[in-house]
């Protein structure tokens, strides 16, 4: 009998589980139907289809190549990918296999399926992008919210006179902008943002998001308008598309990239100030000072202090004691970077770089090369990975469905 697989997936946590039982049901009925042998269900929970990195897909697809299934059934198109280029790819995955793809909403699936769907999809997620900021916009110009919460602020949550909910007002915290001037006069005053972090934490005073307050958190980046230093709406200027961020298509994620400044949204709210303009040239001058230290007229940023260098273990590394990060704190040295930028770990000790990448080496070449090894490794990657994704593209789709649903509403 030919031998017949199932793929389902729902794309946000918003979503329940119930969703991948409805779109399994519906295809068992086409099988039993259809008289065809019931093969593996595979099944990705919570996983946007932008992204082939879902261990289900990735098992269909190792499956596929093994010839464990001749059919391959899911509810819709856009249920396997929503990108063009990963529909195209998994056809000619497919069919090399000897695979036919069928879908309850398109039939069995062709190379007319192919172009025509996978430039639907395309389009229609262009689309939603543009009308989501299209409504941000509008926002903006209003002098409203476009969405979060902003250190210093508060959520104002009210109705209109026809009782609907009014969105993306805000009022200021006085105590969270207490810890705003705070922050400005020390660091005017010559504290670096790692002194002035831990003494926050020291002090128990709570970040944004209810965090710990790092070095980054409170200086951030001036290009970007990112940071506590740098954030405008404490002057009363909200500034808007200072940048837009594009999906690498290798790794899947967005990478931020600066707008000109003909394209700034700014707009004055003067309700919204927390620091007057004296304190903000301080720390500006103080913050352009630093700067030429690593900016020089001649030869522009100096490389060996603009970007440091990446190694072996860069970003992988983890403190055992507060599973903060462990990086480079010497030229030589790893070392907890929560205890030296937030002072809330009590981990000082340090591991030369070359042996601690001999020893990483080590065990792999020894300890891990095992097929059982390798592909234990190999899922518990992946499912990482994919819960990152996972809730990264939850809480997008989250505010792009909210959005909407107030714009047509």
């Amino acid at each position: 009998m030919t031998r017949a697989a199932i793929y389902a997936r729902y794309s946000s946590e918003n979503q329940r589980d119930a969703s991948i039982e409805d779109q399994v049901r519906q295809c068992r009925a086409r099988i039993d139907q259809e008289g065809w042998q019931k093969a593996e269900i595979y099944s990705d929970h919570a996983i946007s289809g932008a992204t082939t990195l879902r261990p289900g897909y990735q098992k269909m697809l190792e499956d596929a190549r093994a010839g464990r299934f001749e059919i391959l059934v899911a509810e819709a198109l856009d249920r396997l990918s929503r990108d063009q280029e990963n529909i195209a790819g998994l056809f000619k995955q497919l069919s090399f296999a000897g695979v036919r793809l069928i879908t309850l909403s398109e039939g069995e699936i062709g190379e007319l399926h192919v172009g025509l769907k996978g430039t639907m999809n395309a389009l229609y997620l262009k689309d939603l992008a543009h009308k989501t900021r299209r409504g941000l916009e509008g926002r903006i110009r209003q002098g409203k919210s476009g969405g979060g919460r902003c250190f210093g602020y508060d959520i104002v949550h009210s109705v209109d006179r026809a009782s609907e909910p009014v969105h993306g007002e805000r009022r200021i915290n006085q105590i969270e902008a207490v810890v705003v001037r705070r922050i400005f006069e020390e660091f005017a005053k010559g504290h670096s943002p790692r002194a002035i972090a831990g003494t926050l934490n020291k002090e128990a005073f709570s970040g944004p998001a209810s965090k710990t307050w790092g070095a980054s958190t409170i200086y951030g980046n001036w290009r970007r308008g990112t940071g506590i230093l740098n954030n405008e709406l404490y002057i009363g200027r909200l500034v808007w598309n200072r940048q837009q961020f594009v999906k690498d298509p290798h790794t899947g994620r967005r990478q931020a990239r600066l707008n000109p400044e003909t394209k700034w949204i700014v707009e004055s709210v003067p309700h919204l100030r927390i620091i007057d303009d004296r304190l903000w040239d301080l720390v500006k001058e103080r913050q352009r000072a630093s700067r030429s230290v690593v900016l020089t007229p001649d030869k522009g940023i100096r490389s060996e202090r603009a970007r440091r260098p990446r190694y072996l273990l860069s970003g992988l590394l983890k403190c055992g004691a507060c599973g903060g990060g462990f990086s480079k704190v010497s030229q030589s040295h790893y070392g907890c970077s929560t205890a030296r930028n937030k002072g809330t770990c009590r981990n000082l000790l340090t591991v030369r770089r070359d042996a601690l990448e001999a020893k990483v080496l080590d065990g792999l070449r020894h300890q891990l090369m095992q097929p059982e090894m390798v592909r234990t490794f190999v899922d518990e990657f992946y499912r990482e990975l994919n819960r990152q994704a996972s809730e990264q593209d939850a809480r997008r789709e989250c505010a792009t469905r909210d959005l909407n649903a107030r714009l047509t509403g």
